[in-house]
């Protein structure tokens, strides 16, 4: 362990805790694992980088070949959630839901040792926990993770957190271990969650209207590849649509000079039509068509499409979609 390494607990060895848990022995902290189903901890929770032994009389040891290019820090699996958080400095939580954090946590002593909840959840039941947190003792500080498990440890690995800031400035050194960017976003203990559900949402749609797009070339006869080909020209528009909508937003002015809402309501209608003459579910395009519709009808028609932002309310009201 080197100079600055922390004792850390991370309970949940699921593909993400196993992730965070070689992340922190990678950085040099002592880590001791927990999970809620002991049979299945695996016999390498760790990549071979890492090596698990014990570090505790209440820990099991495993052990796992080190590689010879990298220290071998030390992991050890914990009998019990007591036991792991007694074995550290500072607990991560990484688990299904936060109402199995609860379970888990619940009654166990932290000594004032702080609880770094990672768990995914949305931006009301951050503040739920973080009550809920703070009618117990435990100092709490939650996270949303927005990287895939091989990134975790890596420059691209992206944490952000929200909360308490003292315990923040606590447990900032220890996180770095997580990725290149571990950003704090200010007090409010929702914060981290509201931007992981709003990222979750571009995920979800563009994937899903990527995939929807692809069944509907392949109803017309269109190779996968063939499609491909020129689908990546649509994706590679977001990044300047992004930015552009983003200053649109903040100004609450969305000129129509690219595009315009009332041209995109056409263009709509036989994107639609044309799935549903293949029996394709229509579902995702009638909800778009809803919203343009929505839009024109509060005469909006000649607006730019930035201002379909602010016509998912339902109640539509113009200028910044903050307000």
């Amino acid at each position: 362990m080197n100079d600055d390494g922390r004792k850390i607990a991370v309970l949940g060895l699921g593909p993400m805790g196993r992730a965070l848990a070689s992340a922190f022995a990678g950085g040099g902290h002592a880590v001791t694992v927990w999970n809620r189903t002991p049979g299945r901890v695996p016999p390498a929770p760790v990549p071979e980088s890492v090596s698990v032994s014990a570090q505790s009389s209440d820990s099991a040891s495993v052990p796992v070949p080190a590689s010879e290019s990298v220290p071998a820090p030390a992991i050890s699996v914990a009998e019990s959630v007591q036991s792991a958080v007694h074995a550290a400095d500072v607990v991560v939580a990484c688990l299904i839901d936060n109402e199995v954090v609860r379970r888990v946590v619940d009654g166990v002593d932290f000594g004032g040792r702080p609880l770094i909840n990672l768990t995914s959840g949305d931006p009301g039941q951050a503040r739920d926990m973080a009550a809920w947190a703070a009618s117990r003792g435990i100092g709490y500080l939650p996270g949303a993770i927005l990287t895939s498990t091989p990134m975790i440890g890596t420059p691209a690995g992206t944490v952000l957190l929200s909360g308490d800031a003292a315990i923040h400035a606590v447990v900032a050194p220890a996180l770095s271990a997580l990725g290149g960017r571990i950003v704090y976003l200010g007090s409010d203990p929702a914060r981290a969650s509201a931007f992981d559900v709003a990222l979750l949402d571009l995920f979800a749609t563009a994937t899903n209207g990527l995939l929807h797009s692809f069944a509907l070339a392949a109803a017309e006869g269109i190779a996968p590849t063939e499609f491909a080909a020129f689908a990546t020209g649509i994706g590679a528009l977001l990044p300047d649509m992004t930015t552009r909508f983003a200053e649109q937003l903040e100004a609450g002015d969305f000129p129509g000079t690219r595009s315009t809402i009332a041209s995109a309501a056409s263009g709509i209608r036989h994107v639609t039509a044309a799935a549903r003459a293949h029996g394709l579910d229509t579902g995702m395009l009638d909800a778009v068509h809803t919203v343009i519709d929505r839009a024109v009808a509060q005469g909006y028609g000649s607006d730019g499409l930035g201002r379909l932002a602010t016509a998912f309310r339902l109640e539509l009201k113009p200028g910044r979609i903050s307000e």
